[in-house]
């Protein structure tokens, strides 16, 4: 008997010495670094987030009414009692695209997060996988769905929810004469998914891919929508339907002064269907034998006008073949002032040879581009117009690099084209925002996210309140509370002076206060939005 009860009181010590140790292990660990030892503990609660400042953008979605319209809008309609709710869904969504995510997967980064749910209302992170299949049931495929009118149906619902949204989002800056910027992106794809052709592809050639097919507002880089199609359909005319509905649907005083594209789009199809509806535009030539001897008989002339910013440029009318009539054409040139290299390949060696070509000021080298416009506005005018079409160029790298454009791949196109006007969305919300915070110029995501969102915040609750205690990691840390001040007044403003409106109203004198910081910030003499300069 005395030794089964040595052995127990053994056994037990044990036991508690290793619960013990163990209990320690998961409280404190012990870590030595170049800096010294640390002791470091797990915190189990979940009460802190690294996106300590989406409080203040969740103040601004709430006080614009934006999220909550989008949220009610959603025709997503689950039976199971087990399914998530709308709210987490949409948040879980929004907070993947907010945070610079570019797969669903990558959703499981945010799932430990208890803080960033509670500010947006919601009850949880969902996993990727439950958002994929919220997704299917949005957008749904035609192979996993019931009958093909009840498909419909539900894809019908899901675009004119996603349009009323993206509509919300820039209504109030049709308002001041601006330009649609018209343009297409590649989006590389790794896998077997539908419309992964094989097309136009400068950067991978050979490489399957997805066109996705914009409308900007020019110039604040705003997206009007965007239309993901299978990687063969990259020209103009795949964008002409979409293009002339956005139009269409816009009332007469909200109709853009402008629509620019580049050599795609300046064809007979594209330019009759504008003349067609009376739309202004100015499209790119592609240099072809008729347009070469446009520009040799201009040469001779030498009826050249200064275009600002080293750019000459002559017009005259043009009618090639298969045009319905003669149009303006506006030739520009530029002086090439770097020595420029000539390569060239033997066919025995393979073997490349440089050749340098010096010129000197007897010998000048020009480049060109040729307009067509049904516009009257002068040559300087068409001049800066044209090079401001550039700036779409860096629309979409920070959409496709920052955002999530360049991902959030799924095997059907439905999902995907959902999801990049999803990105769209928030992408404009978030440009609001930034706005409000610093209305001089426009910051980028990789910019703006550390500045903006980032941040250490430890949630604390107690007698009814939750306090959160923010730790800024950025080195301009006055400057951050400095535009969070701006953004604030800007919301109080609305507070204040429209107390009596509904949220929908709300978003609309935030944004008209927000664009009248836009132009306070401007030289005199500046364009906004886009807005054409005199004729």
């Amino acid at each position: 008997m005395g030794e089964m009860k040595f052995e127990k009181n053994t056994l037990a010590k044990v036991a508690n010495t290793t619960l013990k140790e163990t209990e320690q292990t998961a409280v404190e660990l012990s870590v030595a670094t170049p800096g010294g030892r640390f002791h470091v503990r797990w915190d189990e609660g979940g009460s802190a987030t690294a996106l300590g400042q989406l409080p203040f953008f969740a103040e601004f979605l709430e006080v614009s009414g934006l999220f909550t319209r989008w949220l009610d809008g959603c025709p997503l309609d689950y039976t199971s009692p087990n399914a998530p709710e709308v709210v987490d869904v949409l948040g879980t969504w929004l907070l993947s695209i907010l945070d610079g995510q570019r797969r669903y997967a990558h959703v499981a980064g945010l799932r430990g997060d208890e803080v960033a749910p509670q500010i947006l209302g919601m009850n949880k992170v969902i996993s990727d996988e439950s958002l994929r299949r919220a997704l299917a049931h949005l957008a749904p495929n035609q192979s996993k769905y019931g009958s093909e009118e009840e498909r419909a149906a539900q894809l019908a619902k899901s675009t004119s929810w996603m349009d009323k949204a993206l509509g919300e989002s820039t209504q109030e800056s049709l308002r001041t004469p601006w330009i649609l910027d018209a343009d297409t992106t590649v989006k590389l794809l790794y896998g077997h998914q539908a419309g992964a052709e094989i097309g136009y592809n400068p950067t991978k050639p050979g490489r399957p891919s997805h066109t996705l097919h914009t409308y900007w507002i020019g110039n604040i880089r705003l997206v009007l929508d965007v239309e993901v199609q299978s990687g063969k359909a990259s020209t103009a005319k795949h964008s002409l339907l979409r293009l002339r509905l956005l139009i269409e649907r816009l009332s007469p005083e909200e109709r853009p002064a402008l629509v620019r594209g580049d050599s795609a789009f300046g064809n007979e199809g594209v330019m009759a269907e504008m003349e067609r509806i009376e739309q202004h535009y100015l499209f790119k030539l592609r240099q072809t034998a008729g347009v070469k001897r446009l520009i040799e008989r201009q040469w001779q002339q030498g009826d050249w006008q200064n275009a600002g910013q080293g750019f000459d440029a002559v017009e005259g009318k043009l009618r090639l073949a298969g045009w319905s009539g003669a149009r303006r054409v506006v030739v520009l040139r530029r002086r090439v002032k770097d020595n420029m290299v000539v390569a060239e390949t033997s066919n025995e060696n393979q073997q490349s040879a440089l050749h340098f070509i010096d010129h000197s000021d007897k010998v000048k080298l020009w480049e060109y581009a040729v307009l067509v416009t049904n516009t009257d506005y002068s040559l300087e005018a068409i001049g800066q117009l044209y090079r401001d079409r550039a700036d779409c160029e860096n629309g979409f790298d920070e959409l496709k690099n920052q955002w999530g454009w360049g991902g959030y791949t799924t095997h059907d196109l439905e999902r995907c084209n959902l999801s990049a006007r999803a990105v769209a969305l928030i992408y404009n919300w978030w440009s609001w925002y930034v706005r409000l915070a610093h209305p001089k110029t426009r910051l980028e995501a990789i910019t703006s996210r550390p500045m903006l969102l980032s941040g250490i915040a430890r949630l604390t609750q107690h007698a009814g309140q939750s306090r959160l205690l923010l730790t800024l990691t950025h080195a301009a840390g006055d400057h951050i509370k400095s535009m969070i001040a701006n953004i604030r007044k800007g919301l109080d403003h609305v507070l204040t002076n429209a107390p009596q409106l509904t949220k929908a109203d709300r978003w609309g004198v935030l944004a008209r206060y927000i664009i009248n910081k836009i132009i306070a910030t401007r030289p005199k003499n500046s364009q906004l939005l886009g807005s054409l300069p005199p004729s």
